[in-house]
């Protein structure tokens, strides 16, 4: 792992052994259920890979993809993060089907590629709470004046590439961050996609889109 900061801490996530440091995101426990939903989610999705978006450590996603055949392109905009997600790919095993993109989300996802599920954990802290985490790399949480800003566009880039019987799976803070994002969908992005189930944790809420 280049570019590291400190020593990396290792955490068993899914059956994984997943390793970070203080430049992303501790992984946390209950994020494990954005994983089994999009395992779930796999039976009955198109072929193809999945595409998971604000990756981190990639630990989600790896542990979506283990114990399936499917692909998995993982994206994130911090060099420290993918750094750590190359790592874990490898660590796994699974670095014949599974590739790590830097850069920001809505410029390295090509145009014309289709993914049968999206997996995406943007930042949702609105930026004046921030300093309630300081623990947490800004990068990772800053979401912007409403803590909406990333999360707006990953689900431009989640209507431009997922497949038309697709699904995604997307993690927020708050009910009322994925109400307010259910708008935006029906009127700010002027999409078909909409908000067809949220499931509520206590450190945070998943929301699945569909067409």
């Amino acid at each position: 792992m280049d570019r590291q900061s400190s020593p990396a801490s290792v955490v068993e996530f899914g059956g994984l052994q997943i390793a970070f440091d203080d430049r992303v995101l501790v992984p946390r426990a209950w994020t494990i259920a954005q994983s089994r939903w999009a395992v779930d989610l796999l039976d009955g999705a198109p072929p193809g890979p999945v595409l998971e978006l604000f990756a981190g450590a990639g630990h989600i996603g790896l542990a979506a993809v283990a114990a399936t055949e499917r692909a998995l392109v993982m994206v994130d905009l911090n060099p420290a993060a993918c750094d750590l997600a190359r790592h874990n790919v490898e660590a796994a095993g699974l670095g014949a089907r599974v590739e790590v993109r830097e850069g920001r989300i809505d410029e390295v996802v090509a145009p014309g590629e289709v993914f049968g599920l999206i997996i995406a954990d943007p930042p949702w802290v609105p930026s004046s709470g921030i300093d309630a985490f300081p623990e947490d790399p800004s990068i990772a949480i800053d979401g912007g004046d409403d803590g909406l800003d990333l999360a707006r566009i990953a689900c431009a880039v989640i209507d431009g590439h997922l497949a038309a019987s697709g699904a995604a799976v997307l993690q927020l803070g708050t009910p009322e961050q994925v109400e307010a994002l259910g708008a935006y969908l029906e009127s700010g992005l002027g999409s078909d996609m909409r908000v067809v189930e949220t499931r509520q944790f206590e450190r945070g809420v998943l929301a699945r889109l569909q067409r």
